[in-house]
């Protein structure tokens, strides 16, 4: 294919990538860009050419060793949730932007360390850019034809250009605002569309490779099972290469923590801490499906070119071999989505980095103090501008001068063994107090030092001369001093002996030095604000321990420079309501000091920061007693305050049982408010009857007629009855609530009960139409009060005949032993009861609103009654709608 095609398909992807990172930028809020997928696929960046290609080159030579790089993400993804989501809580509270910036914050804003760190994170990351340029260049080579013109220099090399555009992407969407701790939609947009991109074009390949070039998996697998170096690429050779999988294992894991292009998009770029939830199962599966196929395609190159050195882009290759030019466009457009990813994303945070942590701290604060907020503002996006540009630019130089020199595997595991010396600070850092800034620049300055010479002078070294000479003899000629077998460790890769002794001597470094040295009050206040974060949380503003006198207007005037006059007031009137202050407060105390140094954290770093406030105000040194003293105060104070919360908790939780007690009495007075006027008609009907009909008679002069005369006298006798019944229901239930009434318990068989009582109630079913069904013939003998039994039975039968309906009504009684248990149920297929009523059903006196349109008869205790019954035999009772119409009533009584 002609490189002038080639280079214009780069073009109109690059022109694609502006347009959905412009796109998601207008749409920053749209659910389409804020999500737990965008957050894991912008995690993906992890991938780079070293995944795309690389991985395929070691496979190819050593077989399983790719996978160790891997294994640390996945090891480290569930600790996400408790360690990822700590370092995100505290960037978010003090607006970092940066590793380098977190890790100056932990040790008390010490500038000279987050200069340490930029320095020590663009000594790791350059060479690694220089990689992913490497990479777009040879990939570049290989799909360019014969007849393409090949460049001779700097200006015809279309890698330079491409470096460039990566560089104007970056810029343009990397650097529109001053504050870096702000989010950047269009970029994360733009890395979680090329994570998808660069996934699915691997996976293409790994079909066509897999299962159009060989018949699958199996049969790649028996034929190079028959080459002679078979069983070295499917086994961990040894306890040398045992040690080489832990520490690879262990730099993997370091690196998706430290990686400033990691931290940029796991932590400052996140959106929300639930996201976590879901990252750490996604990206783990997009490692999974990112390596299925990667031995599988190695294989095959080995299998149908068997050319090893060139084996990083067998996945190029293999389909460019077989003359599917089409499907290699694809999988050179997924290594270049990788290298942008990387590129772009990686160049952003390095430049912020740069900025805040080596020029504005070192040269551009004089100038910013005496400028205004334009101005200033200009500065830092110029500042950034230049960063981006010149970090593209030495990475290129590194990659025309040495990259030939190493594969991509060797160039990223030396960027890892690099970064890896920030560990001890960042991790130990997170979890105990005692160490100190000076402790930690001890740590890193011995364990680069011990890296360059175990890795990066032998590297450079045979570079420069050609010769192995240094590496064979050592310093001096000393055979203990070998830069790949110090002190006689000779049987570890350069990289995993390298990681070996520099982290054994920083980490030595860094614990000495914290317990020999103790750190000033502003390291110890920050150490309690990073390790405590959770309980310090409320008291953001008021944990830093301060002693001094500032001014607000002073403060003022070094935030509107930066800020601009709109954000200092509308940021200042937010922190007087905040904190029920006058706005026109005179005197700044603690909590506005480091209000204000987060303000600026976002734009010129926290180094920066303190610098600028501190110019400002007197601050008076606070001995390690006081601070102590203030962060007991402090951590009495959170602690009242969470007394309190409890407390408030616990009387809105009592105000809630008073009221729904008061709402139940209110139900119960209305309910026996309804119960006295039903049983005051009831009682008022019979009454009424027995005084009419006794008024009729005593007024009559012999000439009423006997049948007349006999049925009054009958009416009176009923109604007579009827009273007789409701006080003795009245009576009955107050015996069995209070437990005075007596038991007769017997041996009975609940059928002839049963039947008894359908017996009893039979002529009101049959008046109206009723079928009353006994769904079970068998004899069950259990010890109940068979009059009460029979009561309960004949008010849950005479509730169920009142509500079905004339002439189609069915009522089923059923009874079964359930588990130690007689169970008694009455079913019927009228009227079912309101869900809301359910709870009550069983309550004295209460009557259902929705039973029917008049009142209902009987005075309310028939069923309140029936519950006494059961529950004093030791009994349960229940009532439950049926699925189509209907109810169910039921209890179970103790069978033994």
């Amino acid at each position: 294919m002609s490189n002038y095609v080639l280079f214009s398909i780069i073009i109109l992807y690059l022109i694609a990538l502006f347009a959905i990172a412009y796109v998601s930028e207008k749409n920053a809020k749209s659910k389409w860009v804020n999500n737990s997928v965008i957050y894991t696929l912008s995690l993906a960046v992890y991938c780079t050419a070293w995944t795309y290609y690389g991985s395929i080159g070691i496979a190819a030579n050593s077989g399983i060793n790719f996978l160790p790089i891997y294994l640390g993400p996945v090891i480290a993804a569930p600790l996400w949730i408790v360690v990822l989501r700590k370092i995100i809580r505290i960037s978010k509270q003090h607006k970092i932007s940066s590793i380098a910036d977190f890790i100056s914050l932990r040790y008390g804003n010490h500038r000279f360390l987050g200069a340490l760190v930029t320095l020590v994170c663009l000594f790791g990351i350059v060479p690694y850019i220089s990689l992913q340029l490497k990479a777009v260049s040879e990939t570049f080579q290989i799909l360019s034809d014969d007849t393409s013109y090949m460049s001779t220099s700097v200006y015809d090399d279309s890698t330079f250009y491409i470096a460039l555009l990566l560089a104007v992407f970056a810029t343009f969407f990397g650097t529109q605002t001053t504050d870096a701790s702000e989010k950047h939609k269009g970029i994360v947009m733009s890395v979680a569309f090329e994570s998808i991109l660069k996934l699915v074009f691997f996976l293409f390949v790994g079909i066509y490779v897999t299962y159009f070039l060989f018949d699958g998996t199996e049969d790649i697998y028996s034929k190079i099972s028959q080459t002679e170096n078979f069983d070295r690429l499917t086994k961990i050779n040894g306890f040398e290469d045992g040690f080489n999988w832990l520490y690879t294992i262990l730099l993997s894991f370091m690196a998706i923590f430290l990686l400033p292009r990691q931290f940029q998009v796991a932590v400052v770029e996140n959106v929300r801490e639930k996201h976590l939830k879901n990252a750490i199962w996604m990206f783990p599966l997009y490692l999974l499906l990112f390596n299925v196929f990667v031995i599988f395609i190695a294989w095959a190159g080995n299998l149908t070119i068997g050319d090893t050195q060139r084996a990083e882009y067998y996945a190029l290759l293999l389909p460019l071999k077989n003359g599917n030019t089409f499907l290699s466009v694809l999988v050179f457009l997924g290594g270049f989505s990788a290298v942008i990813s990387m590129v772009v994303v990686a160049t952003l945070a390095l430049s912020t980095m740069v900025s805040n942590n080596l020029v504005i701290p070192y040269g551009f604060l004089d100038r910013f103090s005496k400028s205004g907020s334009e101005s200033n503002a200009k500065y830092i996006k110029n500042i950034r501008r230049i960063s981006i540009f010149s970090i593209i630019i030495l990475a290129y130089a590194f990659y025309v001068n040495f990259s030939f020199e190493l594969s991509l595997y060797s160039i990223g595991l030396i960027a890892f063994v690099i970064i890896a010396q920030l560990a001890p600070s960042f991790f130990i850092g997170l979890f105990w107090n005692r160490g100190s800034s000076k402790a930690v620049i001890a740590g890193i300055l011995a364990g680069f030092i011990v890296v360059f010479y175990t890795l990066i002078l032998p590297f450079s070294s045979h570079a420069l001369t050609g010769t192995d000479d240094f590496i064979q003899n050592g310093f001096l000629n000393i055979e203990m001093l070998k830069p790949h077998a110090l002190f006689g460790i000779d049987f570890l890769s350069p990289p995993a002996h390298a990681f070996f002794w520099s982290m054994l001597v920083n980490i030595f470094c860094f614990i000495t030095f914290s317990v020999l040295i103790k750190g000033n009050y502003r390291e110890r206040n920050y150490a309690e604000m990073f390790i405590d974060s959770q309980n310090y949380k409320d008291l953001q503003d008021g944990a830093l321990v301060w002693k001094g006198e500032a001014y607000v207007a002073e403060i003022r005037n070094v935030l509107v420079k930066f800020l601009g006059e709109k954000r200092t007031e509308r940021a200042l009137n937010l922190f007087f309501r905040k904190y029920e202050l006058s706005v026109d407060t005179q005197m700044a105390d603690a909590r506005l000091i480091n209000f204000s140094e987060k303000l600026l954290t976002g734009s010129i770093g926290s180094a920066s920061a303190k610098i600028l406030i501190s110019s400002v105000v007197k601050e008076e040194e606070v001995s390690l007693v006081e601070v102590l003293k203030m962060l007991e105060e402090s951590k009495e104070t959170i602690a009242r305050n969470k007394l309190l919360r409890e407390k408030s908790e616990e009387l809105t939780t009592l105000t809630n049982q008073l009221k729904h007690a008061n709402q139940e009495l209110r139900e119960k007075d209305k309910q026996k408010d309804e119960f006295l006027d039903t049983v005051a008609h009831e009682l008022k009907t019979p009454i009424t009857g027995i005084r009419a009909t006794t008024e009729l008679l005593m007024d009559d002069d012999d000439d009423m007629p006997e049948e007349i005369k006999t049925q009054f006298l009958k009416n009176m006798l009923q109604d007579s009855d009827r009273l007789s019944r409701l006080i003795h229901n009245i009576l009955d239930f107050e015996k069995l609530s209070k437990g005075r009434a007596q038991l007769n318990i017997q041996k009975h068989n609940i059928r002839e009960t049963i039947k008894k009582t359908f017996d009893s109630v039979n002529h009101i079913a049959t008046k109206k139409q009723v079928e009353m069904v006994m769904a079970s013939n068998s004899d069950i003998n259990a010890e109940y009060d068979e009059d009460r039994i029979v009561q309960v039975l004949t008010n849950l039968l005479s509730n169920a005949l009142k509500f079905v309906e004339v002439k189609k009504g069915k009522i089923i009684a059923d009874y079964k032993y359930v588990k130690g248990y007689l169970e008694v149920t009455i079913k019927d297929n009228g009227k079912g009861i309101p869900k809301q009523d359910l709870p009550y059903i069983f309550d004295k006196f209460y009557q259902s609103d929705n039973q029917n349109i008049q009142k209902p008869e009987g005075s309310g205790l028939g069923l309140a009654i029936s519950k006494q019954i059961v529950e004093n035999h030791n009994g349960k009772i229940w009532v439950r709608n049926n699925e189509k119409s209907g109810v169910t009533f039921g209890f179970k009584l103790p069978f033994k």
